[in-house]
This record gives structure tokens, C-alpha cells and sequence, in this order.
């Protein structure tokens, strides 16, 4: 089946040809009316290939549906870039020029390379009956992002007056993600919640025992430091440190398209509490949430960074707003290392879960504290 979706996906490019060639297919509300219409017919042929076995799993026609707008936003930076041409230089003046933005140009490549490739494996999983509840989350959280910065910067930024119909089309990439990572969020996890003598023995070390968890905890705490003070800075903040921080490192974070602001807000006003519970579940044994949260905060920071880093170094971003020269490869390595911590964290959490699992009472336990057992077996004399 992810092969007939892949082949299928690639037919977007014809409708793209054929919208570009003809003018009457070029007004703003046409379309709107051709991108519902397309929506609906890619699920109807979903809908019907699949009736004779239909999928156990409704995220399956979101994925399927979502894998053929890939392949739009893929030729939208590729056109955009210089790469190709032909196919979307009608939507780039009465679709959305934002996608023309070096933040837009980057986060359509991550949906048209990173999002495609989930998007099969979730299907291929779908049709062999397996799990894929992680990387599911992994998934909405990337989404969710993307499409709530996008969204948002898209209004609050300078491009907010030029909105067309077709921009209304969006919210349908942010209502699916929400509604997959809640219904994601709600199934049985993949592992058991309940450790045994292994979990006891992995929640008996002391964090100075656990180098690497260790680690973590100290890279968790530069991200907090990090995403305070780039929210900071996006809150115009009169501080000195953020003034100095935004005029000799990152002076993208006040480019007027309002993409790289939306995302400092979003990450201190949601991602930085995440943070600082995940420093809590590698200090505080049994924190058995670690595991969906972690992978849907990975998703999320690892897509706002790309498409923060690419757009801050790419040629459409004007010389004033990129990264100064003498500080390229400090504010490089510091937002990589940004980007890689929470994928670090999913990581620890999923290949070694013994601390993070409830443990289970051994025979014998009531699981009553000492003092209680004593004051209960007193009461039955």
C-alpha cells in the first residue's frame, strides 16, 4: 500500500501543470474550491481501493490524504529555490506568497522530505497491523508545530495583510495533528507501564550514578537558559543580555516576516515547561509519561529548529537578519545542540525505560510504607 501511495502522491505534480498553464484555474478563489475538491477526491480514492479491506486505523486516510500534499510543498521549495519551474508560479501570486519566506521555503522541505518518509512508514505499518504509536507522536509534534507557527506568524508577521482563500485551507493541517496526537496520546502504549526487579534495581541509582542521565539534565538546563532568553528577546524584553544577543547573534528573530518570533514564543511558552518537567522525570524514578512526551516534544523542537537554522542562513533572508559572520559557528553548534536535546532525551527514554516504569509489588509487598504495614497488622491482632 505505501507504494500506491507514494506513485500516487506524485500525480499532485500534473494538477500543479495544469493549474499553472491555465489562467481560469489561477483566481484566489478558484483556488480554493480546486484544493477542497482535490482533498476530497484523494480521499475518495483512498476510501474506495480500500473498501474491500479498509484499514482497522482512521489515521490511515489522514496519512494517505497528507502524503499527496507533501509532494506540493516539496515542488513549492524546490520552484522557489530555482530548482525546477512551471508548476507553482501561479500560487505564488494568488495562492500564498508567504510561501516565498525562507521560513516557509524550509519548513515546506522538511514536509515534503521528513513528513513524506513518516507518512509511509506509519501506512506500511498500518497495513502490517504494527505499532507505530511513537513515531506517530513523533509525527504530531512536528506537525503541530509547524503548522501553529506557520499559522500564526502568518497573521501576526508582514504578510498578515495579504491573506488569500487558500490560507483557510491550512487550519485542516492543524486540526488533523491535534486530533492525531489526541487520539495517539490515548491508546495503550507500545511497552508495559509496570517494571519489575530490573526497574527496582535502575531507580536504586542516584543521578551521579547515571553519566549520561547526568548529561541530559545539564543540556535540558542550557535549553531552558536558551529558550528564556530567545523568548525573551521575542518579547522585546529591555534586558541588556537580550538587546546584545539579538544585535550580534541572531538578529533573524526580529525579521518582520514574524515566523522566527512566533516559534521563540511558542518554545517559552510551551516547550520551556516540558523542559523543565523532563528535568524532574530524569531526577524522580517512575515518571512513566517521560515516554510519550519526550518523542512529541523531539518532533516538535526538531522542526521548528530546522526550519529556524535553514531559514537564517538561507539567500532570501536579507543580509541585516542573518548570523554575523564572526558568530556563525557559536550560534551554529548552539542551536544544533538545541535541536538534538530532546531527541537525545526521547532516546534514553525509550531504549533504557526501567526508571521511568512503575515497579509492581513482589509477592509478599502490600506496597504500604513500613510504619503503615506495622500499624496494620497491629490493628488486625
Amino acid at each position: 500500500m505505501e507504494t500506491l501511495v507514494f506513485l500516487f502522491s506524485f500525480s499532485a505534480l500534473g494538477i500543479l501543470y495544469a493549474m499553472n498553464t491555465i489562467p481560469e484555474f489561477q483566481e484566489p478563489y478558484v483556488i480554493l474550491e480546486i484544493g477542497v475538491a482535490v482533498l476530497v477526491i484523494v480521499f475518495l480514492f483512498y476510501f474506495l481501493i480500500t473498501r474491500g479491506n479498509p484499514p482497522k486505523d482512521l489515521l490511515f486516510f489522514v496519512f494517505a490524504e497528507f502524503s499527496f500534499t507533501c509532494i506540493i510543498d516539496l515542488t513549492s521549495a524546490l520552484e522557489y529555490d530555482g530548482i525546477i519551474s512551471g508548476f507553482m508560479e501561479f500560487y505564488q501570486k494568488t495562492g500564498e506568497p508567504y510561501l516565498g519566506t525562507a521560513y516557509a521555503i524550509m519548513m515546506c522541505y522538511w514536509d515534503g522530505i521528513a513528513h513524506f518518509i513518516m507518512y509511509l512508514m506509519m501506512i506500511s505499518r498500518i497495513t502490517d497491523r504494527k505499532a507505530y504509536r511513537t513515531l506517530g507522536l513523533f509525527w504530531a509534534g512536528s506537525l503541530c508545530a509547524n503548522m501553529s507557527v506557520f499559522i500564526t506568524g502568518i497573521v501576526a508577521g508582514k504578510y498578515g495583510s495579504e491573506i488569500r482563500p487558500a490560507f483557510w485551507l491550512n487550519f485542516l493541517f492543524l486540526l488533523m495533528p491535534v486530533l492525531g496526537a489526541i487520539s495517539l496520546f490515548t491508546r495503550p502504549k507500545d511497552r508495559p507501564l509496570i517494571g519489575g526487579y530490573n526497574a527496582q534495581q535502575a531507580q536504586s541509582m542516584k543521578l551521579i550514578w547515571r553519566p549520561f542521565d547526568m548529561i541530559l539534565v545539564v543540556l535540558l538546563l542550557a535549553s531552558i537558559a536558551f529558550t528564556t532568553l530567545r523568548g525573551l528577546v521575542a518579547l522585546d524584553s529591555p534586558l541588556e543580555v537580550c538587546s546584545v544577543y539579538l544585535k550580534q547573534y541572531e538578529p533573524y528573530l526580529k525579521d518582520p516576516v514574524g515566523f522566527p518570533r512566533v516559534m521563540m514564543l511558542h518554545l517559552f511558552f510551551y516547550g520551556l515547561p516540558l523542559l523543565g518537567a523532563f528535568v524532574y522525570g530524569l531526577l524522580k524514578p517512575g515518571c512513566s509519561w517521560m515516554s510519550d512526551w519526550t518523542m512529541f516534544l523531539a518532533g516538535a523542537i526538531i522542526q521548528c529548529q530546522w526550519s529556524h537554522i535553514g531559514a537564517s542562513l538561507h539567500p532570501r533572508t536579507t543580509a541585516p537578519f542573518r548570523i554575523p559572520n564572526e558568530v556563525f559557528w557559536t550560534v551554529l553548534f548552539a542551536n544544533l545542540l538545541y535541536a538534538v536535546t530532546p531527541i537525545l532525551v526521547a532516546l534514553r527514554v525509550h531504549n533504557d525505560p526501567y526508571f521511568f516504569l512503575k515497579i509492581a509489588p513482589f509477592p509478599g509487598q502490600t506496597g504500604l510504607p513500613n510504619s503503615e504495614e506495622k500499624d496494620t497488622k497491629y490493628k488486625e491482632k
